[in-house]
């Protein structure tokens, strides 16, 4: 590298530099040699240091600092290279300002910091700069000047022979780099790199990159701008072609496009036969649409909009009548069982017949999963000869599906009913809204309140979508709902809906479900025919207890589906008999065993007792567990139980203590144990006061040490009196006892009406035991207990009979008296001494007791 001579770089560089310097800091300008600019100063600080160096003799230097406001500048970040200039001319400003022009000089090196009051002072450095190779340079060089005329052109605000200019005076390459920098409008940032960069080469680099830049911006710029003005262009060209020919088709005596459509557009309308509302509609959008260019977003909109008007189905259909017997026999053909939910939908279907019109309250199937609450409605469609339209609203948060959207938002468009309605083609469909229970809300609306007009008889024969904004009768169509829990509807939605339950499918309906409706359809699914695959009922049964566990038969369907993919490959290798599953076909198919079957204990046990229990997929046993252990008199309870449930089991245990001695359990053991009751499958949430008599029986056969019956399952509301109230669910708690090999359950008396649910074929091999109080549960639970409960019976009647005696004895003794003292006044003629009574002594101490604590 070698070092250049100032007099090389011209006379304005050829300046003395002292070492020290005052620093003028610059954010937004900068100053390149022999560059003059013109600022403003605001900065106090600053113009301290004007004043001082205003002679042109003088030096200062110039430094960028990153910050963005004045009174940010700090010292320490104030750039290392600066340039060293002089001041032309300053000029005072209203508001006391300074307007000062600035010439460059050279490069100067920021040494150190000296002082920062009352301005920056600094020792500075003449920095040497390097030399490159000179055809590098030239390289360097060449390119910028093409990148100059390049810029030029897309650029009108450079002169157009920016690149002659410096092509014909080129000097020193250092101080050309320095030009152009100074004269391209570059950004802050690359100026500032184009100042510090003492090595020629990479300066000319950092001025062709910034070149690079500043072209690549420009180039994209021209070609939006050409873009649109070439687009502006087309619509006015074709404006204008348009304004031609239709001028043209007017001479030749050929109509409008735009008014061949509107015409279109009535002849359909006139067709449809249309209410008058919707006609009148249809006149005013029409009329609208005969004044706007056909290329405009007004116009789609309105062709859109009537669109939809014309497809809906206004006018009503010739419907065939109702016929209740084609109906019944549609659901016992394709549904099994679910005896009441048919029986309540004829009845439904008779009233309507009767009434020759659709207005009534609307139907909603409630029950688990897989029960065929949407498939009834389907069959309920097809028996009735009426199209069949599902809505599912699961999830749905939105107002605007049920009710659509405004025809000012872009993509609007009916919400789900009417689309639904437009799809099939009709206004009278059995009407099937899904999942009912599963709607969200947020602030974009509540779909439950939407649907209130919908089912609502009284007002759905004026609903008003928002997008078609016309009242649209909906009293024709027959609207069913189901859902899996009644609790998540809205009170207002559920009052408007008669709900009628199905609790699931017993195990013989299931295996008759099976036999007739899942395996046919299986094969049939997977290209067997319907007689090809055949289940023994034993592996039925299996697939049911061990391999499902719900209330109704999608998992046993999938597991059948198993058994065919099997058949199936085997037939595609040749095989052409049929296949008859047996029950240890099961598991080599299923793999092992989902769950185990539930079975009653093997043997009576002291502290366990044997509940029945209500969940979604039907029926199950309940075991609970009493152990006593060494303590104070706490109870703990475990297993994971809503606070109702643990409820139950303070008043348990508040009456086993209060019946101690029936039970023959000495008091004090309450105060000197322990007792923890659990309720095992802790991972299983319990809730429900159904349990009440068998946490009794639990405690009390814990404390008592005495085993309770295995072969009993019980369940009940225990109350602090001993009552027994009734529960729900009692169809499925027996049919769980059924399938475990117990054959008698204690129940509540008032659940006796409820056994007319239970299958004839379970109910007889039953022994059903209805109780109202917990004794009569004792009797039937421990043995021994009905003596124990006659001998104490025995000792209150003999009791009861001694008090009554006693009570005699006095009344005939004071009989006595009273006539003795009678005679005595008839014989002196003297009244006897009146004797005080109770009350009175009490009273008469008490005022004995204040007037002593007067005194």
């Amino acid at each position: 590298m070698s070092k250049r001579s100032p007099a090389d770089l011209g006379p304005m560089l050829e300046c003395d530099v002292p070492p020290e310097m005052p620093v003028l800091p610059l954010m937004s300008t900068l100053v390149f040699p022999l560059g003059v600019t013109s600022i403003q100063i605001r900065v106090e600080q600053s113009k301290a240091l004007l004043r001082d160096y205003a002679d042109p003799d003088t030096l200062i230097a110039l430094v960028f600092s990153p910050a963005t406001r004045e009174e940010d500048i700090k010292a320490e970040e104030l750039s290392k290279v600066g340039m060293a200039a002089r001041v032309i001319r300053m000029l005072n400003m209203p508001g006391g300002n300074i307007q000062v022009t600035l010439e460059g000089l050279r490069r100067v090196g920021v040494e150190e910091i000296l002082r920062t009051d009352p301005y920056l002072v600094a020792r500075v450095s003449c920095p040497v700069e390097g030399d490159g190779k000179p055809e590098e340079v030239h390289e360097w060089i060449s390119r910028i000047l093409v990148l100059l005329r390049t810029l030029s052109q897309l650029d009108t605000s450079y002169p157009p022979e920016l690149d002659n200019i410096f092509g014909m005076n080129l000097g020193d390459p250092g101080l050309f780099a320095d030009t152009v920098g100074s004269i391209v409008r570059f950004p802050v940032e690359t100026k500032r790199q184009i100042i510090e960069e003492l090595n020629i080469v990479r300066r000319l680099r950092l001025v062709a990159d910034g070149l690079d830049a500043e072209i690549a911006r420009l180039t994209v710029a021209e070609d939006v701008v050409r873009r649109t003005t070439a687009q502006m262009e087309k619509s006015q060209k074709e404006f204008f072609l348009r304004q031609q020919l239709m001028e043209i088709r007017r001479l030749l005596g050929e109509g409008d496009p735009q008014e061949q459509l509107v015409r279109q557009i009535l002849e359909r309308a006139e067709g449809l036969g249309l209410p008058p509302r919707v006609r009148s509609v249809v006149s005013e959008e029409t009329n609208r649409l005969r004044y706007l260019a056909p290329s405009s977003q007004e116009s789609g909109v309105v062709r859109n909009y009537l669109d939809w008007v014309l497809s809906l189905p206004w006018t009503r259909q010739e419907l065939p009548g109702i016929q209740l017997e084609e109906v019944q026999r549609r659901l016992d053909e394709e549904h099994y069982g679910l005896g009441k939910m048919k029986d309540r939908i004829l009845e439904f279907l008779a009233v309507l017949k009767l009434k020759k019109n659709m207005r009534g309250p609307v139907l909603c199937f409630a029950g688990p999963p897989g029960t065929g609450k949407t498939s009834l409605g389907a069959s309920i469609a097809r028996a009735m000869g009426r199209e069949f339209v599902r809505m599912s609203v699961g999830g749905v948060r939105d107002e605007a599906e049920i009710r659509g959207h405004r025809r000012t938002y872009i993509g609007s468009r009916p919400g789900k009913i009417l689309r639904s309605l437009q799809e099939c083609r009709s206004n009278a469909p059995v009407f099937m809204i899904d999942e009912i229970d599963k709607m969200g809300h947020d602030a974009l609306g509540d779909p439950a309140a939407a649907l209130l007009e919908v089912l609502d008889p009284e007002q759905n024969q004026h609903f008003v979508d928002h997008y078609i904004e016309i009242p649209f009768d909906l009293s024709e169509t027959l609207f069913i709902t189901t859902a899996n829990v009644l609790e998540f509807i809205p009170p207002a939605l559920l009052d408007r809906l008669e709900i009628i339950p199905t609790s699931g499918y017993m195990e013989e309906e299931k295996l008759q479900i099976a036999r007739r409706h899942l395996t046919p359809r299986q094969a049939k699914e997977h290209g067997l025919a319907e007689t090809d695959i055949d289940f023994e009922d034993a592996a039925l049964i299996k697939m049911m207890r061990e391999y499902t566990r719900e209330a109704g038969v999608r998992q046993l369907e999938r597991a059948i589906g198993t058994f065919c993919r099997r058949a199936a490959r085997q037939r595609t290798t040749g095989y052409t008999g049929s296949w008859r599953f047996r029950e240890e076909d099961v598991e080599p198919a299923l793999g092992p065993a989902y769950f185990m079957p539930e079975m009653a204990e093997g043997q009576a046990e002291i502290g366990v007792a044997t509940g029945l229990a209500w969940t979604t997929t039907g029926g199950d046993l309940l075991l609970i567990e009493a152990l006593k252990m060494s303590g104070a008199g706490r109870v703990i309870v475990t297993g994971q139980l809503g606070d109702v449930m643990k409820e139950s089991v303070q008043a348990a245990h508040s009456y086993t203590r209060a019946r101690a001695e029936l039970l023959g359990i000495h008091p004090s053991l309450f105060d000197e144990y322990d007792l923890h009751i659990h309720f095992p499958e802790g991972a299983v949430p319990k809730d429900g006061p159904s349990a009440g008599i068998t946490i009794v029986m639990a405690i009390a056969s814990a404390l008592a040490e005495a085993p309770l019956r295995n072969d009993v399952a019980m369940t009940g509301e225990v109350t602090l009196r001993g009552k027994v109230l009734g529960v729900g669910g009692l169809k499925e708690k027996v049919m769980a006892a059924y399938r475990a090999g117990i054959r008698t359950v204690v129940f509540p008396a008032d659940n006796v009406k409820d056994l007319v649910e239970i299958p004839d074929t379970v109910r007889e091999k039953m022994n059903f035991l209805a109780v109202s109080t917990v004794d009569e549960v004792f009797q039937h639970a421990f043995v021994g207990v009905a003596e124990r409960i006659a001998e104490l019976e025995a000792k209150e009647a003999a009791r009861a009979e001694r008090a009554a005696k006693r009570r005699a004895a006095k009344r005939k003794a004071a009989r006595k008296k009273t006539a003795a003292q009678k005679r005595t006044r008839r014989k002196t003629g003297k009244k006897p001494a009146r004797t005080r009574t109770g009350k009175q002594n009490r009273g008469a101490r008490a005022k004995l007791r204040r007037a002593a604590k007067e005194r």
